[in-house]
């Protein structure tokens, strides 16, 4: 019997866990922090073990067998905490061979020097890793689901009219973001979590397990240059000069070494999802773009960093247009990871032509989409895809216009491309 917990909403990657426990002998589920982690994995356990509890974590620390337990799956909360027990499920998974005994839970990565010095195996093939990100629309049940990616791919996708979405709503999403704890919060309230979890990734989160001591005040400087700079294609250099041009006092980040190793604390985090470029044969790839574009996990840490409500976003319709896309990119990223497909963008550096988003299937079809915030821009995306259709060699399988403001899901009579409002999504 699973120990999941009242009022659980059922997760995209519940699927996946389910699958791996009957692969593997244990599965490793990384994430950021509040991202529902914990929740989860209680719903594929019957037993549980806290690291963040000082009795279990000395336990563990003298051998981590003795927080072992007989009641399968067990999980294992905040392993990295004592990164010795990587080595000790790994050996217990191959003492019987048997399937599905542990799942592990991780909200930091561990430094290159203990994984060195205290994981010796890397587990490949006793245990699967499974990254895991904030909810979904669809997951939060906010997206009705008549608009499939899988489905767009088989021509099935119904047309009609779903139901019509503010750009107050659009806000409210942005700024309250995917966190299990915040779906449900009053609208008064909803940045106060974001907000919260900004001010622990500066205060405590940063320095956990770090070799390095590291300044907090930098820190907030380059969240505020990734925040500044969300949904945008900008080297270290650029997020170096934004600092400069943005920020006051005697602790500006001034080389991108320094933008680099604190950034990799970000990583470490796992609070940056970058979206990295499609290679494709586009005229000449000597002309396609390789940077990635800029994303923190979720939106909402945007509004956060920024101190972005809703009357300055309904003012600011370019800031808004950007964690539009956003929103929807991270929402992508979920549905493309349940498919095992993969999200990417694509820029032509010569001429400026590119899409926002590609996502590649497992069998190496992909499906092109432009986002816009409101109706009026989707003449502007539909010409944009087909010129990026008419001078890529492969076509791509399906494209697609995701919008903000919009109530239908239909198809262009001329070009068949889909138009679909980003709260019609699901895989």
């Amino acid at each position: 019997m699973s120990l999941t917990k009242d009022g659980y909403k059922n997760r995209l990657i519940d699927k996946r866990i389910e699958k791996m426990l009957k692969i593997f002998g244990a599965v490793s589920i990384e994430g950021p922090k509040w991202c529902g982690k914990t929740w989860t994995s209680l719903n594929h356990a019957n037993s549980v073990t806290y690291l963040t509890e000082k009795s279990a974590r000395n336990m563990a620390e003298i051998d981590p067998k003795y927080i072992f337990t007989k009641q399968r799956p067990q999980l294992i909360d905040e392993w990295q905490v004592v990164p010795e027990i990587w080595d000790a499920v790994r050996h217990e998974c191959d003492v019987d061979h048997n399937k599905g005994k542990f799942i592990l839970t991780g909200s930091t990565s561990l430094e290159k020097t203990e994984n060195e010095d205290k994981v010796f195996h890397t587990g490949t093939g006793r245990i699967d890793t499974i990254r895991m990100h904030p909810m979904s629309l669809y997951e939060s049940e906010e997206s009705s689901g008549e608009a499939s990616l899988s489905e767009m791919l088989q021509g099935k996708v119904k047309e009609g009219y779903v139901r019509k979405v503010e750009l107050e709503e659009i806000v409210r999403l942005i700024i309250r973001g995917g966190w299990p704890e915040n779906i449900g919060m009053d609208d008064s309230d909803i940045g106060i979590i974001p907000k919260s979890y900004i001010e622990a990734v500066v205060k405590k989160d940063m320095h956990e397990r770090q070799n390095k001591k590291r300044s907090p005040v930098k820190m907030r400087m380059l969240l505020r240059a990734l925040s500044r700079n969300e949904s945008t294609i900008v080297g270290d250099k650029t997020l170096v000069k934004d600092i400069e041009d943005y920020e006051n006092g005697e602790e500006l980040i001034k080389s991108r070494e320094t933008v680099a190793d604190y950034r990799s604390v970000l990583e470490g985090l796992y609070l940056i999802a970058d979206q990295e470029a499609y290679s494709v044969s586009y005229r000449s790839s000597k002309r396609v773009g390789k940077s990635a574009k800029r994303h923190l996990v979720d939106p909402s840490l945007c509004c956060a960093c920024l101190n972005l409500n809703k009357r300055k976003l309904l003012n600011d319709h370019e800031t808004l247009g950007l964690l539009f896309e956003a929103l929807v990119e991270r929402d992508l990223r979920i549905y493309a990871n349940y498919l095992n497909a993969h999200l990417y963008h694509f820029r032509d550096n010569v001429s400026g032509d590119e899409v926002d988003a590609i996502v590649e299937f497992e069998d190496g079809e992909y499906a092109a989409f432009e986002i816009k915030l409101s109706d009026g821009s989707i003449q502007e995306a539909i010409d944009s895809l087909c010129k990026f259709n008419e001078n890529v060699s492969k076509k791509p399988a399906y494209m697609c216009v995701i919008v903000g403001h919009l109530d239908t899901v239909m198809r262009d009579p001329k070009t068949g491309i889909y138009i679909v409002p980003i709260t019609s999504l699901r895989p």
